[in-house]
């Protein structure tokens, strides 16, 4: 059985997603929260499977309570999906530096949504295609690098001669 704990600070959008959960024979909404402090208190009480987490809510949003679910050894167990009406850049970092192993639009389809609930539970990462596709542009535009440089563009002529030297096994004498 999935264990789920729902936040939102919207009662509505709360038990759309519950009700959806409740039609599963997997799956169980053990909590609900209204901010991200309820989050973390009831993330402590029921130790969900997933956490499922608005990023705008009153008081702790749901990228600080993501992050101290995150940080907390004792819900190391805890996977974190954002769930949000934005798909901004910004957040979706944040989400992600913050420990989130998913990030979804709150316009999904319920079949992709209970999807993504499942893939979260097994511990596997997931992203809303949308939100991939914007992650795939900003790192496509990237400059390409070979990997860790090697300084070398940084040291004079004589430096980089004494550096070949070196390497060769030279003595410091023999360069000199």
């Amino acid at each position: 059985m999935i264990r789920v704990l729902l936040a939102d600070d919207q009662p509505r959008i709360r038990s759309g997603f519950r009700a959806l959960l409740d039609l599963e024979e997997d799956i169980e909404v053990v909590a609900e929260a209204a901010d991200g402090k309820q989050a973390l208190d009831l993330a402590r009480e029921h130790l969900p499977d997933v956490a499922l987490i608005d990023i705008q809510m009153p008081g702790v949003d749901g990228i600080e309570a993501t992050r101290r679910i995150a940080a907390d050894p004792a819900l190391a167990g805890v996977h974190i999906v954002i769930l949000t009406n934005y798909g901004l850049d910004e957040y979706i970092l944040d989400a992600l530096r913050a420990g989130a192993a998913g990030f979804l639009v709150k316009d999904i389809v319920p079949d992709d949504f209970l999807h993504a609930v499942r893939v979260a539970a097994r511990g596997d990462a997931l992203l809303a295609p949308s939100i991939t596709r914007k992650l795939i542009n900003r790192y496509i535009t990237l400059p390409l690098t070979t990997g860790v440089g090697t300084g070398l563009e940084e040291l004079t002529s004589r430096e980089r001669e004494a550096v070949v030297l070196v390497a060769q096994g030279l003595s410091n004498d023999e360069i000199a």
